[in-house]
Formats: C-alpha cells, structure tokens, sequence
C-alpha cells in the first residue's frame, strides 16, 4: 500500500513538474529600497503555453506579497489588490508598473542592488497549481528600468 501511495505522489509530482516547464518567466527584478521602506514592487515577464492565471505569489523577503493593478480613475492612479492575472496561451505578460505587478509589503530588511529575491508564484491551469520558484534581481535605485523589458 504505502508503494502505491509513494508511486501516485511521483506520478503527480512527475506530471505536475512537466506542466511547470511550460510557463517561462523572465526578466525578474525590483527596485533597491531605501533604509525604513517597508514596501516594493516586483516586475516578471510570464508566458504559458497554455490559458492559465497567476493566482498567488510567496517569498520570505517579506511579510507578504500580492497581486495588484494600478488604473486611472478619475485622474487619479489608484493601486488594487487583484485574486488572478490571466495568462493567455502563448502570449508573454509583463508586469510592470503601468499595470499588474507583484507587490511585496512588509520588507524584513531592505532590498539592495546586486542581491536576489526568491519569489514562489503560484499558477493554476484548469484543475491543476503549480508553484514556480523565480529569483528577482534587484536594480539600483536609479537604475533606468526599460532596459528590462522585452516585447
């Protein structure tokens, strides 16, 4: 009994790993903060194969970490926690500051250039949620942050 548990739990760790392939992210990265600031933000480029969300993000940089949107609303820029950011299939998702991004609040220590920040997002496709461990490198805080993203 407990072979076949241990073959089902490989099995869906096997088929869940081989679905994790086929989300990318790329250019992963934040601003360096400044001593006191207890917030940042996260920008990560996401392209699944397949219909998919970004329904979660984790790391141990702070207390926590969300989802967020910024729109315009009656001239005013107004930043909101989202629950999912869809990912069409095949079609990359930058998340950036002029739209959906990653919001880490509660920073345990401040974020200094040249450092990383490991980042756990959580996907789901249908049925099935994966977790994709990513590392954001952090940029100077006067980097010039277009140098970042590909179209």
């Amino acid at each position: 009994m407990k072979a076949n548990i241990w073959l089902a739990a490989l099995l869906l760790g096997v088929s869940g790993s081989s679905w994790a392939l086929d989300v990318t992210a790329s250019a992963v990265w934040a601003r360096a903060t400044a001593p006191m600031q207890e917030t940042a933000m996260v920008d990560v480029t996401l392209t699944s194969q397949q219909a998919a969300a970004l329904v979660g993000v984790a790391t141990p940089a702070a207390s926590s970490a969300e989802l967020h949107s910024m729109v315009h609303e009656n001239g005013v820029m107004k930043m909101r926690e989202v629950k999912a950011i869809d990912l069409p299939a095949g079609k990359a998702v930058t998340l950036g500051k002029a739209g959906y991004h990653v919001m880490l609040l509660g920073l345990k220590a401040p974020l200094q250039a040249g450092k990383r920040v490991p980042l756990t997002l959580t996907i789901k496709a249908g049925q099935e949620t994966v977790k994709l461990e990513v590392s954001a490198e952090i940029e100077p805080l006067t980097s010039d942050e277009n140098h970042h993203h590909h179209h």
